[in-house]
């Protein structure tokens, strides 16, 4: 049981994943901007995918951590 003030495990981890979603969202924003540009610059467009993505990978962990498994 957490002390007064102090957030249980689980809503640290539902602050975490909206902090990441927002992340995600941002990303996702600034590799439109970038693709819509003429002199688009590939390597940073990579770049920021693949950041993308490793946030997509902690996103689904911890869904995964606050969801259980349901064994039908």
């Amino acid at each position: 049981m957490p002390n007064p003030g102090e957030m249980d495990p689980e809503e640290v981890l539902r602050v975490e994943l909206e902090v990441l979603r927002q992340e995600h969202r941002d990303l996702d924003a600034a590799i439109q901007a970038l693709t819509e540009r003429a002199a688009a610059d590939q390597l940073t467009i990579t770049r920021l995918k693949k950041q993308k993505l490793r946030l997509k990978d902690r996103i689904a962990r911890i869904e995964d951590q606050i969801t259980p498994d349901i064994i039908a």
